[in-house]
């Protein structure tokens, strides 16, 4: 794989990292003493009534699935730039094969070529 094309994937992983990070900063912490996990802050409304309490619990429970979701995609996109670092971005880790250009293009966290994925 060219350079070139390395480093335009580079800059989508770290665009798309600085996205994720930035949208569950706006309803989780980032955890300090484990590496890559959030938690979720509970919506506390004061003063609320039952239908209140009832809509914090789902609200609560909608984060945690977001959350959950963006974490994995934030840890795949981490993943994918510590194999740039270490040279070994773009090979499949079912069949260890290199994984086609356009899947990177598509997706550049991608783990697997089309194949295994």
């Amino acid at each position: 794989m060219d350079k070139k094309l390395i480093e335009e994937l580079k800059k989508k992983l770290e665009t798309q990292k600085e996205s994720l990070q930035k949208e569950l900063k706006s309803f989780a912490n980032e955890d300090p003493k484990i590496k890559h996990n959030w938690d979720t802050r509970y919506p506390n409304r004061e003063d609320g009534d039952k239908d209140d309490q009832a809509d914090e619990v789902q609200e609560y429970d909608n984060a945690l699935s977001l959350e959950y979701s963006l974490e994995l995609k934030l840890k795949d996109v981490n993943m994918a730039l510590e194999k740039m670092e270490n040279g070994t971005y773009g090979v499949c880790e079912n069949c260890g094969k290199k994984i086609d250009e356009k899947r990177l293009l598509a997706c550049p966290e991608a783990k697997t070529c089309l194949k295994c994925g």
